[in-house]
């Protein structure tokens, strides 16, 4: 019957949905840990996820903090070192925002 074929089909689209939004809330936030070491002008900040090297920064003679994400030779400037940590987390990808 072609009525109940389309209630079945429109019953499985919503479980799989439902199934799906469930995994997404399962995303768990990943473990960013920051060391240091000392360098010529200061401290060079690291920026790890596990064993993985997200990125460094470290603040200059004009008080901006200059983010490099790995993979990028590319140089940010920040206001703050807090804004050259969150730029590493996004660029690759980890930044993850509580909605609850």
């Amino acid at each position: 019957m072609i009525i109940q074929d389309e209630f079945d089909n429109q019953a499985l689209a919503q479980a799989e949905f439902e199934e799906y939004v469930d995994h997404l809330a399962d995303a768990v936030a990943p473990e960013i840990e920051i060391d240091s070491v000392p360098d010529d002008l200061g401290e060079l900040y690291r920026v790890w996820n596990g064993s993985q090297l997200l990125g460094t920064f470290y603040q200059n003679l004009e008080s901006k903090w200059i983010a490099q994400p790995c993979n990028s030779d590319k140089r940010h400037r920040c206001d703050t070192s807090d804004s050259a940590l969150l730029l590493i987390i996004a660029v690759n990808g980890l930044l993850v925002a509580d909605v609850a």
